[in-house]
């Protein structure tokens, strides 16, 4: 069993990408799920915090890197409460802005007490931020990748891009690993769940085209194991020519 305590994915001195590990007594019972820490020149970036019942973990390894005081932003892909359902206890428990889809920002009240002026809506087209060092972090659209209002995260730094649940798997009890290191064996966790959840063959190839152009050295989603080297490739490839949602609706349907 790898270590699961948690990976630092890039470190430079000033700019750090972590993956912040998981507890194996989570996976009964819950929808494994994966959180990400961007530290730049000392201050934070916490991706998709997850839902209450992580929480605790998530502080707790959150802790052993940065202070909650210097968390500044809050990255959720999208509303589902496995990424979201904590957010008004991460926006009570640091002074972070929370940045989401438009569309979500009144869906968030329903997960607690919450200022909603600390909540900042991204626009379907995406867009920037500057972090303390000048480096820049990505809102990349992935509309209809599952969620109507969804986004992805590319860190410019560290050349790394936060998925969401594009790439998620899930993996059998016990079987769960950091890193895909056989891409052919990894897919049956991952084929499932993405023509099921995934709208669309068009959907898929248009937020590839728009990946490329950043050229990711690695692919990190909130579910299952984080995609690098030749993985990274092989993921885009298979991602573009994907038949899903509506293009297998009827099989889905069970009508001939």
């Amino acid at each position: 069993m790898e270590d699961t305590r948690g990976k630092l994915l890039y470190d430079d001195g000033e700019h750090k990408f972590i993956w912040l590990g998981w507890d194996e007594h989570e996976e009964k019972g819950l929808v494994q799920t994966n959180q990400y820490l961007i530290i730049d020149r000392g201050k934070g970036v916490l991706l998709d915090p997850g839902g209450v019942s992580v929480l605790p973990r998530v502080m707790a390894a959150v802790s052993t890197y940065i202070s909650p005081e210097d968390i500044e932003i809050l990255f959720y892909t999208h509303q589902d409460p496995d990424v979201s359902s904590g957010i008004s206890l991460w926006v009570k428990n640091t002074p972070a802005k929370a940045y989401i889809s438009k569309l979500w920002i009144r869906f968030m009240p329903h997960f607690g007490s919450l200022d909603l002026d600390r909540i900042v809506p991204i626009e379907d087209h995406g867009g920037s931020v500057s972090l303390p060092s000048g480096a820049k972090i990505h809102f990349i659209p992935a509309h209809f990748l599952h969620s109507t209002g969804n986004f992805t995260l590319f860190d410019e730094r560290s050349g790394i891009l936060f998925s969401g649940d594009i790439g998620a798997a899930v993996f059998p009890e016990g079987e769960r690993y950091v890193f895909v290191e056989d891409f052919d064996k990894h897919l049956p966790y991952m084929e499932g769940f993405h023509k099921r959840y995934m709208a669309s063959r068009q959907a898929c190839s248009l937020w590839v085209s728009l990946v490329e152009r950043y050229e990711p050295k690695m692919i990190a989603p909130q579910h299952g194991a984080i995609f690098r080297g030749e993985s990274v490739k092989r993921f885009l490839e298979w991602f573009r020519n994907l038949e899903s949602g509506v293009d297998i609706i009827r099989k889905i349907y069970g009508v001939s």
